[in-house]
C-alpha cells in the first residue's frame, strides 16, 4: 500500500513562490515575457529567450498533451506500483514535469499527444501538487 506522507515534498524559493501558492488555490500559474512574449517554465525572475526582467505571472489553462513519459516499477513506499513520470506540453507551449493519474499505467493507456488536464493533490498544508489525468473532453 502506498504512503504518501514518504513522497518527497518540494521546497518553495522566493522564484517559485507564486507557482505554488498557485497550486495551492487550484490555478497552474506560469510566467509570460512583457518584452518577447515567450511562455516559460519552470519559473525564474528573468526571460530564459530575451533576459528581460519584465514578466507576468499568469493563470494557464491546464491543458497539455502526453509528449513523453517512463513507467516506474521501482518500489518506493510513496507511491503504489507502477505509475508514469510524464513530460506534459502545456497548451501555452511549455513542458513540464508531473506524473499522470486517473488511467491505467501501460503503453496502451499512456498515448503519446493524448489531451491531458491538470488536477491537484494536496500533499501537505503548504505544497499542493499539479498532476494531470486524460482530458474529459477527449473522445
Amino acid at each position: 500500500m502506498a504512503d504518501p506522507t514518504s513522497r518527497p515534498v518540494p521546497r518553495p524559493t522566493p522564484e517559485t513562490q507564486h507557482y505554488w501558492d498557485g497550486t495551492k488555490v487550484g490555478e497552474l500559474r506560469l510566467q509570460r515575457c512583457d518584452d518577447c512574449e515567450e511562455v516559460y517554465f519552470p519559473p525564474r525572475p528573468f526571460c530564459p529567450k530575451c533576459s528581460s526582467k519584465s514578466v507576468t505571472v499568469f493563470a494557464a489553462s491546464g491543458l497539455g498533451t502526453l509528449h513523453s513519459y517512463v513507467i516506474n516499477a521501482r518500489p518506493h513506499p510513496a507511491w503504489a506500483q507502477p505509475y508514469s513520470i510524464a513530460l506534459v506540453k502545456l497548451a501555452e507551449g511549455p513542458t513540464l514535469m508531473s506524473n499522470v493519474i486517473g488511467c491505467p499505467q501501460t503503453p496502451e493507456a499512456l498515448e503519446l499527444d493524448m489531451p491531458l488536464q491538470v488536477t491537484f493533490e494536496e500533499l501537505t498544508e503548504t505544497i499542493t501538487l499539479p498532476l494531470f489525468k486524460p482530458s474529459e473532453a477527449r473522445a
